[in-house]
């Protein structure tokens, strides 16, 4: 239990401080935001649990794939806030967009043959 709770807390900070440097210096926080933490901890954390090749193999392999649908988000995010659109419906849709890309990469990955 008290791992759960320093997995959390960790995870927690990472995104207190993004945040922080992301008011000061908002490139320097899409820096650091855009590094593959997560994952990384992520991997860490999931080799503890289960030393496993194969199964880290497939996780980081799955990792990558699920990331690209991801990547629109960044872009429309931007473009709907400069032509007016709010905060929130900008987010709302880059969430959308994104969620329907990473159904959209479930299907390709499974017609490729691809472990996800």
């Amino acid at each position: 239990m008290i791992a759960l709770i320093a997995r959390a807390l960790l995870s927690g900070a990472m995104i207190v401080a993004i945040a922080e440097v992301g008011k000061r210096l908002p490139a320097m926080g899409a820096l650091i935001a855009s590094l593959p933490l997560v994952s990384v901890l992520g991997m860490i954390l999931l080799w503890q649990a289960r030393p496993d090749a194969q199964n880290m193999a497939v996780h980081a392999q799955a990792t990558f794939w699920y990331v690209l649908p991801s990547l629109p988000m960044f872009l429309l995010i931007p473009f709907a806030l400069r032509h007016g659109l709010g905060f929130w419906p900008s987010l709302g849709l880059g969430c959308l967009l994104t969620v329907c890309l990473y159904l959209a990469m479930v299907q390709i990955g499974q017609c490729m043959g691809l472990s996800m």
